[in-house]
C-alpha cells in the first residue's frame, strides 16, 4: 500500500510538472531584405535540441522546463547570433531575429546531422566566394561538372559529369526555382537544357547533388541534378555596364519596386533586364544578341502562407562558325578561328510564368504548390559533315520547334517525433505536359533555302509522377532516408510528312527506389552511403516506334562518401561512386535516326577540398576520376566517346575588408577517347581565369579575364566523318570548336 501511495504521488507530481512546461517559437529574417530565412540552424544550448527553420523562417521548441536558455542561430555567410530567453510555465516565448550577412568563416562551418541528406556545403560556400559572371560560370560550381560551348554562345552548353558526355542535358536534371529547364523530345536532342534565360546577378544559390538519390528529382537525374534559386528580393537597385574585347557589350539593371515599405509588410518585388552583344573571337563575326527581362514578387498573403510569382522572357539570335576539322587548319584552308560554313547560326526564345505557394498549417504541415508555364521557340542551322551527303549544296540542316510546356509540383510534409526519433514525411505529386508544333529536321542551304524536309511532326508528351520520401533521425548521429517514386509517361507523335498523316501512341512507367544512410560522428566528421535508381526518358520519336518498350532505361547508382574537417578551417568531401545503366535507344536529332546503345558502367572517385588560408584568402580544389565503359563489348573497343576520365578545377579567392575581392581560377580536363577504340583522342586543356573587383556601398568596379595566359585550346571536340568540298573521300577525325583566347572585360555597377 505504501509503495502504491508513493507511485501515485510521483505520477501526480510528474503530471503537474508536465502541465506547466513552456516553449520557444520564432521567426528568422534576412536583415538586408527583411524576408524570412529558410534552413537556418537553431540550437538550444545545453539541451541537445536543435531545429531548422521552415519555408517561412519559423522554428519551435516545445515541452521545455521553465528556465533561462541560450539560443544559437547560424547560417553560412551570415553572422552567428546567440540570444538568451526565459521560458515561463504554460507560455511560449516568441522571438523575432534578423541575421546580418558576413564573410564566410570555415571555422564556423559544422558537419550537420540535422539535414544530412540535403546539406550542400560546397554550393553555398562557392557561390559566396566566387564572382558570378554568367549562367555558364554558375553551372561550373558543381564540383566535377565541365561545360563546353560549340555554337557561338546562343546554343545550350555541352555538359560533362561523372564519366558522362551529357550532350546538352540527357543525364543531368536542371531547374530554376523548381521549373524544368530540360526539354523532352527536343528538335536538337533529348534533355536539351538552355540556361541562358537566367540573369546571373539574380541567382541567390544553387542546390545540387550528384547521383540518382533524391526522391523528388525524376527524369534526367542519373548523373545528378542542380536547382538554381533566384533572389526573392534585391538588396539594392542597381545598374551594371560591361565592355570588353571583340565588340563585347552588356548592360544589366535591377529595380526594387516596393522598397522599405514593402519589406515592413514582408513583401518584395523587382524587375530586371539584361542585354548582351558580341562579335566574339571567331573570324566570322557572331553578331550575337541576347535580351532578358525578369519580374518577381514575393510576399505573405496570410500570416502562414507566402506567394511567389515570377515572369520572364528571353530572346537570342546569333551566327556561329561551327565545328571545324583538324585537316582544314593543318592544310591552311582556314585559320584556328575560321569556318567551313559561315552561314550557321540560330535563334531561340523562351517566356516563363512560375507561381509558388507555401503554407505552414497550425499542426506544422508544410504544403507546397507550384504551377508553371513556358512558351519556347528554337531554330538552329548546323553543318557537321560539310559535303559528305550533298557534294553540290552541302549538308547544312535546320532543327526547329515551337513548344508549350505546362506543369505542376505539389507536396505535403510533416515533421514529427516518436519518442526521441525524428520523422520527416513527404508525399508529392508532379505533372508535366509538353506540346510541340512543327518539330522539324530539314536539309537547307545558306540558311535561306529549304532543300528537303527529313522529319516534321507534332509531339504530345505527358509525365505524371507520385513519390513518398521519409527521413528518419534515430539519434543525433544516425539518420536514414528512404523513398520511392513512380513515373508514368504517355507519348504521342503525329507525322506531318506521312500520307495520310499518322498519329501513334505509346506509354510506359518506371519505379525508382532510394535508400540513403548518414552517420555523423561529431561536428567534424560524417560518413554517408547513398543508393538509388534513376532514369532518363527517351525521345517520343523513339518511344512510338518501339511501342513503349525499353524506352525508360534505369540507372542504378551508389556513393560511399565522407565529409570531414581535418583542420578547423578546412572542409573535405570525398566519395567513391558507381553507376550502371540499362539498354536504351537514342534518337539522334542531327540525323533523324534511332541508334541503339548498350549497357554501360561508370565508376570513379570525387574529392573536393575547401581551405581558409587566412581571414581573407580561401583556396579550393576539386579532383574527379572516372572509368566509363560499355558493357559486353570486346576489350579495347568499350570506351565511351568523349566521356571525361580526369578533371580538376580550383583556385584562390580573396575577400578584403576594404572592398577588394576577386579570384584566380583554373580548370583542367585530361585527354579522353573520342571513339570506341580510342584510336581518335580528344585533347585535354588547362585554362586559367581571373576576376578582380573593388566594391563599395554605392558602386563596384570589376575586371574579368578569361584564358589569362592566352592558351590555344579546343573547347569541344567530336570524332566526325566529313568531306570538304574538293575531297574525293570522306575523313574521320577530330572536329572542334576553339576556346576563347585572352579575353578581358571591364564592368561598373552602381547601387541605389
Amino acid at each position: 500500500m505504501k509503495k502504491f501511495t508513493l507511485l501515485f504521488s510521483f505520477l501526480i507530481v510528474s503530471l503537474r510538472a508536465l502541465a506547466h512546461l513552456g516553449g520557444i517559437s520564432g521567426v528568422v529574417y534576412d536583415q538586408s531584405t527583411r524576408l524570412p530565412l529558410k534552413d537556418v540552424t537553431v540550437q538550444l544550448s545545453g539541451t541537445g535540441k536543435a531545429a531548422i527553420t521552415n519555408e517561412l523562417g519559423q522554428y519551435r521548441f516545445e515541452d521545455l522546463v521553465p528556465a533561462r536558455y541560450k539560443i544559437e542561430l547560424s547560417y553560412v555567410s551570415f553572422r552567428t547570433q546567440i540570444i538568451e530567453v526565459t521560458v515561463i510555465s504554460d507560455e511560449t516565448a516568441f522571438l523575432k531575429t534578423e541575421l546580418t550577412s558576413a564573410n564566410v568563416e570555415l571555422s564556423e562551418v559544422t558537419v550537420s546531422s540535422r539535414r544530412a541528406h540535403d546539406q550542400q556545403l560546397i554550393s553555398n560556400l562557392d557561390i559566396r566566394l566566387r564572382p558570378i559572371t554568367n549562367s555558364q560560370e554558375i553551372l561550373r560550381i558543381v564540383p566535377g561538372l565541365f561545360i563546353g560551348q560549340h555554337a557561338g554562345g546562343g546554343k545550350a552548353e555541352q555538359i560533362f559529369l561523372r564519366g558522362f558526355d551529357i550532350d546538352h542535358g540527357t543525364d543531368i536534371r536542371l531547374t530554376v526555382d523548381g521549373m524544368p529547364v530540360n526539354m523532352v523530345s527536343h528538335a536538337h536532342g533529348q534533355g536539351y537544357a538552355d540556361l541562358h534565360f537566367v540573369i546571373p546577378e539574380l541567382v541567390k544559390g544553387v542546390d545540387f547533388k550528384k547521383g540518382p538519390y533524391t526522391t523528388d528529382k525524376g527524369n534526367f537525374s542519373t548523373a545528378g541534378w542542380a536547382d538554381f534559386r533566384t533572389k526573392d528580393a534585391l538588396e539594392k537597385s542597381f545598374v551594371k555596364l560591361e565592355a570588353g574585347q571583340f565588340d563585347t557589350y552588356r548592360a544589366v539593371a535591377g529595380i526594387d519596386l516596393l522598397g522599405q515599405k514593402g519589406r515592413e509588410k514582408n513583401q518584395a518585388a523587382y524587375i530586371a533586364s539584361e542585354y548582351s552583344f558580341t562579335n566574339s573571337y571567331f573570324d566570322n563575326p557572331q553578331n550575337f544578341n541576347r535580351l532578358n527581362v525578369t519580374g518577381k514578387y514575393h510576399g505573405h498573403i496570410t500570416p502562414n502562407t507566402n506567394l511567389t510569382l515570377t515572369g520572364s522572357t528571353f530572346w537570342s539570335k546569333w551566327n556561329h562558325s561551327g565545328q571545324i576539322p583538324d585537316r582544314a587548319i593543318e592544310s591552311g584552308l582556314i585559320g584556328f578561328y575560321g569556318s567551313i560554313d559561315p552561314t550557321e547560326g540560330g535563334e531561340t526564345s523562351r517566356t516563363n510564368f512560375n507561381a509558388q505557394f507555401v503554407t505552414v498549417t497550425p499542426r506544422n504541415f508544410v504544403i507546397k504548390n507550384q504551377v508553371f508555364y513556358s512558351n519556347y521557340n528554337f531554330e538552329l542551322y548546323s553543318n557537321f559533315t560539310f559535303f559528305l551527303e550533298d557534294s553540290l549544296n552541302g549538308d547544312q540542316i535546320r532543327q526547329k520547334e515551337r513548344r508549350n510546356l505546362y506543369g505542376y509540383n505539389g507536396s505535403i510534409s510533416k515533421e514529427s517525433f516518436v519518442g526521441k526519433t525524428n520523422w520527416v514525411t513527404t508525399l508529392g505529386v508532379q505533372y508535366r505536359h509538353d506540346l510541340t508544333r512543327g518539330t522539324e529536321l530539314s536539309h537547307t542551304k545558306n540558311r535561306t533555302e529549304t532543300l528537303e524536309q527529313y522529319k516534321l511532326g507534332n509531339i504530345n508528351e505527358l509525365n505524371a509522377s507520385i513519390y513518398l520520401d521519409e527521413v528518419v533521425r534515430f539519434t543525433d548521429r544516425f539518420s536514414v532516408n528512404a523513398g520511392v517514386r513512380l513515373d508514368y509517361f504517355r507519348d504521342q507523335y503525329q507525322d506531318l510528312l506521312a500520307q495520310p498523316r499518322t498519329r501513334q501512341h505509346a506509354s510506359d512507367a518506371i519505379v525508382s527506389p532510394k535508400l540513403n544512410f548518414y552517420y555523423t560522428f561529431n561536428p567534424n566528421l560524417q560518413l554517408y552511403l547513398n543508393t538509388g535508381k534513376g532514369f532518363h526518358s527517351n525521345d517520343t520519336r523513339v518511344v512510338v516506334p518501339q511501342g513503349g518498350k525499353q524506352i525508360l532505361p534505369g540507372a542504378y547508382g551508389s556513393d560511399l562518401g565522407v565529409i570531414f574537417k581535418p583542420l578547423p578551417k578546412m572542409v573535405v568531401n570525398a566519395a567513391a561512386w558507381y553507376l550502371w545503366m540499362q539498354q536504351e535507344f537514342v534518337y539522334v536529332g542531327d540525323a533523324g535516326v534511332v541508334e541503339p546503345s548498350g549497357k554501360s558502367r561508370r565508376q570513379g572517385f570525387d574529392l573536393s577540398v575547401r581551405y581558409q588560408l587566412t581571414k581573407m584568402l580561401y583556396a579550393d580544389a576539386d579532383f574527379n576520376i572516372a572509368k566509363p565503359r560499355a558493357v559486353g563489348e570486346v576489350e579495347g573497343a568499350s570506351y565511351l566517346p568523349l566521356a571525361p576520365v580526369f578533371t580538376s578545377a580550383g583556385g584562390l579567392s580573396l575577400q578584403m575588408p576594404n572592398g577588394l575581392n576577386g579570384s584566380l581560377r583554373y580548370r583542367y580536363i585530361a585527354n579522353r577517347p573520342a571513339n570506341e577504340d580510342n584510336s581518335i583522342v580528344a585533347k585535354g586543356y588547362f585554362v586559367s581565369d581571373m576576376q578582380l573587383n573593388y566594391t563599395k556601398s554605392r558602386y563596384s568596379v570589376g575586371l574579368s579575364v578569361q584564358n589569362l595566359f592566352n592558351t590555344k585550346w579546343k573547347e569541344t571536340q567530336f570524332a566526325t566523318e566529313s568531306r570538304l568540298k574538293n575531297e574525293a573521300e570522306p575523313v574521320e577525325e577530330i572536329h572542334f570548336t576553339p576556346g576563347t583566347p585572352f579575353f578581358a572585360k571591364l564592368g561598373v555597377t552602381l547601387f541605389f
